[in-house]
């Protein structure tokens, strides 16, 4: 897909530019014609285009550092918008509030001394229903910029690729698909890093979305994981396999290492990690209708053309691959 360019092209501050939907949404925001300045990690050894396209400028330093950020990141310069791709990776709680609200704030501070007149914010759908560390935190961030009066859109995608992936090698060594439960407990609708790239470029000259909460999936119908197991099957010709995992073994995981973690942070962090485990084997991925407490595909939008089942394919074949990270589970 051919990316139209932007009819007022802007200098944009981009956050969490490394990461696989930072990249794709870079290379959407080039593309458009916008003068695009990474603020990344500062990384010995790493390549110096950090994988981003050529015409984006790379600056280094540390992003969760107030200091930093202003003097390496904006460097006293004007900006039009920021657009914020930055996550924490595990989603403890250390670590969520660390990057997920308050290094948000500070660059919502710096941004507004900036100039910036627009903050583009990548969330999670989850937070509609906010049970962990990661989702209080991204909510509290997602209030003060609401309340800050710089005019933002905030987006919150269901289920990316990666994350949906981990058992393609897996079933393709003829281990069966692992569900929960009836494997309907939950359903999603996917969205490739490259369309929420796109979505989120466009936001910069869509003014409907204009200071508005934007909840956004892929194309098709939601899918649960017996769906997405049996299309698996299918690309590799096999008669299905299943192996079904009783929720009750992750209440059992999650009581064990909630108790041990009394004495040790490192197991209080895995307790929270478990947890985010059950959560995402049990709640959908779609938005919720707060009147009945239930998911509703149906009111949750789409956009853009990739598939999940393509993707598979695509990584069977060899295509493509997937920078899981901590995304990983099986």
């Amino acid at each position: 897909m051919i990316d139209a360019p932007s009819p007022a092209p802007r200098r944009v501050f981009v956050l969490g530019a490394t990461g696989s939907i930072g990249r794709a949404t870079t290379a959407a925001l080039v593309a458009k014609g916008h003068e695009v300045v990474c603020f990344v990690r500062a990384k010995p050894g790493a390549a110096p285009d950090r994988g981003l396209p050529q015409a984006a400028e790379i600056r280094a330093g540390d992003p969760t550092d107030p200091a930093s950020l202003a003097r390496d990141g904006f460097r006293g310069e004007r900006f039009d918008a920021l657009v914020s791709c930055m996550a924490s990776r595990t989603g403890a709680p250390a670590d969520a509030w660390a990057i997920d609200h308050d290094a948000h704030r500070a660059a919502l501070d710096a941004a507004r001394a900036a100039g910036v007149s627009l903050f583009v914010l990548l969330s999670a759908i989850c937070v509609q229903k906010p049970l962990l560390a990661f989702q209080h935190a991204k909510l509290a961030f997602e209030r003060a910029l609401i309340d800050s009066g710089v005019p933002y859109v905030i987006v919150r995608p269901t289920a990316f690729f990666k994350s949906l992936s981990g058992q393609v090698a897996r079933v393709r060594k003829g281990k069966p698909f692992l569900v929960f439960g009836d494997g309907r407990l939950t359903a999603c609708k996917p969205i490739s890093d490259a369309d929420l790239g796109r979505y989120l470029a466009d936001c910069l000259d869509d003014g409907s979305r204009r200071n508005r909460i934007l909840p956004i999936g892929g194309p098709g119908p939601a899918l649960t994981p017996l769906a997405q197991g049996e299309a698996l099957f299918r690309l590799l010709g096999r008669p299905p396999r299943f192996r079904h995992v009783p929720v009750r073994l992750l209440d059992g995981i999650i009581a064990t290492l909630d108790a041990l973690g009394r004495v040790s942070p490192r197991l209080r962090d895995k307790a929270e990690l478990a947890r985010i485990g059950r959560y995402y084997a049990t709640e959908s991925m779609l938005v919720l209708d707060p009147a009945t407490g239930r998911y509703d595909a149906d009111a949750t939008p789409s956009f853009g053309s990739d598939t999940l089942e393509a993707h598979h394919a695509r990584l069977l074949r060899g295509e493509a691959e997937d920078d899981r990270g901590d995304h990983a589970v099986f």
